[in-house]
């Protein structure tokens, strides 16, 4: 009886492993459309989820998505909750000093929204006295901080872009600072967007924005970023990237 029984163990143990080792698994803050949001169905979708799962497409895995509040999602990669963080998630130098980072998947321009007509600009001087919405962790909150926020200008982070949103449309904040293609999606294409636009020109900065956003890796999975790596340079190739970029956006978001 125990040698059977330790037979079946024998049997059983390098299926767990290798049903194991078919997943990979993406953290997400599905919060922030169209990059990735929920179905009123509790579904995820977004360009971000469709991606990764072409992604795992191309390397025959099954992508699993560990839901993760934003500020949050490099302590869970660190901690091996998930292999990866794909959620609008910028290179930057000082997330360089924590995480490694796939190729560039796209990269979108940043954007100050306010009440139309408003004399709100980029520039700290028009500013001054104002509240400013942000999300949380995010390299918007990063840039506001270091560039406002000395300036007399009150940076107020949020959670998720949506409740940033809402305290702009109820009069809370003065403007909100965030990826100009997520508000557009988000805010300003909607009912409840009326009244409020772009105030002032795109907001650059390489170095608090970096080059656009990758996949957050752990410093150690070299293997798994060349896989990826690969997978991507494929669906660029073959035409999927091209395809779920024209189905999401109606600006190029693709590198440089």
């Amino acid at each position: 009886m125990k040698k059977y029984l330790l037979g079946l163990t024998l049997l059983a143990f390098p299926f767990v492993t290798w049903a194991a080792s078919t997943d990979l698994r993406f953290g997400v803050d599905p919060t922030y459309p169209p990059f990735e949001s929920k179905n009123p169905n509790g579904s995820l979708t977004g360009f971000d989820i469709e991606l990764g799962e072409s992604i795992c497409a191309e390397l025959k895995r099954r992508c699993v998505w560990v839901e993760t509040s934003f500020d949050g999602l490099v302590a869970s990669l660190k901690g091996r909750k998930f292999d990866g963080i794909l959620s609008a998630f910028s290179i930057t130098e000082d997330r360089k000093k924590e995480v490694a980072f796939s190729d560039t998947l796209y990269d979108t321009p940043a954007h100050l929204v306010a009440a139309q007509g408003s004399a709100l600009t980029p520039a700290a001087e028009t500013l001054k006295g104002k509240r400013i919405g942000v999300q949380q962790g995010s390299v918007f909150e990063v840039y506001a901080r270091k560039i406002w926020g000395s300036k007399n200008v009150e940076v107020v982070p949020y959670q998720s872009s949506d409740l940033a949103y809402q305290d702009l449309i109820n009069g809370r904040l003065d403007a909100v600072f965030d990826d100009a293609i997520a508000v557009s999606e988000g805010m300003l294409k909607k009912p409840m967007g009326k009244g409020f636009a772009y105030a002032g020109d795109v907001v650059k900065s390489v170095e608090v924005f970096g080059p656009g956003t990758g996949v957050g890796l752990r410093k150690n999975d070299t293997a798994l970023k060349q896989d990826i790596d690969k997978a991507l340079q494929t669906i660029r190739q073959n035409g999927t990237y091209q395809r779920l970029a024209d189905k999401y956006f109606d600006v190029d978001i693709a590198p440089e």
